[in-house]
């Protein structure tokens, strides 16, 4: 790589902000200029602004902990520094959509962390081991905006990463039907136990909005892109129902899957697709990519939360219990870290295949 690309952070201070930080801090092609978040932060030097709100097992890296926080509203200050944008902004869905596009149109690339433009048929959703064709349809959406370098893209929800790259792997075989019940970490809600203790000791068998994500998400991973009419198409199957579940954990993202497919495959072809499967990711040879992408555990009581949610640095899915079911074929377990494969980590990884493939150049 020539040189690095410079890139900000929109919504620095909260959570996803902050994992943002950790990741960009010492990254091989991303060099971390600009940190933006609310008025109520803006002007001060990062470490203030997010003073008792720090909540990474890691120290804020020195070289950060004094870079002056701007406005996010500032765009022409944030985007004059910048080659791309990664956004963690935490406002309603609309004013996120309006920010976002509003930095596409200043002609940024944004790598957004948020659920408001998932749904927006020609920005892609993009899983780089999945679905990296899906940016294609960037081409049709930067003629919508009248941009020649400024665009959208998004990655999916964090409670699919446990259980769609293990039935992607597997759509050769025609996945139909599908329950899902995913057992969620805390800091999926952007706290940790001293923030929320009534989560310890505790379940909660609701989370807003999430079982809409959790059904609905893998059909437009799934789906293709429709170049006629510049929009991804979602897939029709597999049906998807979801249940979510709030669970007394740090991090990671459990999912509990029963899966039934048009040509049943045996249990040992199930594995042998998991263990073999071939990452575009890392033949990129992207720096964030987990190689392999997906493990196997054998052992009875694998994969668990506290063992397995940091395989592959994070970024990698664990699946185990794969066995058949009384009522659909199959039913196995899938994990995955939910700030960091699920979150920024899976932004940063997003990010670097749109650079290795060209869709985000140097200003």
């Amino acid at each position: 790589m020539e040189r690095k690309y410079k890139v900000g952070i929109l919504g620095a201070t909260g959570m996803v902000g902050q994992r943002f930080v950790t990741l960009l801090a010492d990254h091989p092609w991303f060099e971390l200029v600009s940190l933006a978040a609310s008025a109520r932060s803006a002007g001060k030097p990062y470490r203030e602004a997010v003073e008792g709100r720090w909540k990474m097992a890691v120290p804020i890296p020195e070289h950060i902990a004094e870079m002056p926080v701007r406005d996010i509203t500032d765009i022409d200050a944030v985007t004059a520094e910048v080659d791309f944008v990664f956004s963690a902004v935490d406002m309603k869905k609309e004013e996120i959509r309006a920010i976002e596009d509003e930095y596409a149109k200043h002609e940024i690339p944004v790598m957004s962390n948020n659920s408001a433009h998932r749904w927006t048929p020609d920005v892609p959703m993009i899983i780089p081991e999945i679905n990296p064709e899906h940016a294609e349809v960037i081409e049709f959406q930067k003629k919508r905006l009248g941009t020649a370098r400024g665009f959208v893209a998004v990655k999916p929800n964090c409670s699919i990463q446990g259980y769609a790259p293990a039935i992607h792997a597997l759509r050769e075989f025609g996945p139909e039907k599908m329950v899902v019940c995913t057992y969620q970490a805390i800091s999926g809600a952007g706290k940790n136990f001293e923030t929320w203790p009534e989560m310890v000791d505790n379940v909660i068998p609701y989370i807003g909005g999430e079982e809409e994500k959790s059904e609905r998400e893998p059909l437009k991973i799934f789906g293709h892109v429709d170049t006629e009419n510049g929009v991804i198409v979602n897939a029709e199957e597999p049906l998807i129902t979801a249940q979510c579940i709030r669970v007394p954990v740090t991090d990671g993202h459990m999912a509990a899957v029963y899966v039934s497919f048009k040509e049943k495959p045996s249990k040992e072809e199930i594995i042998r697709r998991w263990r073999e499967y071939d990452s575009p990711a890392v033949k990129l040879g992207l720096p964030s990519a987990p190689d392999p992408f997906l493990q196997y555990c054998e052992e009875d009581n694998r994969p668990q939360t506290k063992l397995d949610r940091d395989f592959g640095n994070g970024m990698g899915v664990s699946l185990g219990r794969l066995r058949e079911d009384t009522i659909f074929d199959y039913k196995f377990v899938g994990l995955a870290h939910n700030t960091l494969r699920g979150a920024a980590g899976g932004a940063v990884l997003c990010a670097e295949f749109l650079c290795a493939k060209g869709y985000i150049d140097y200003k």
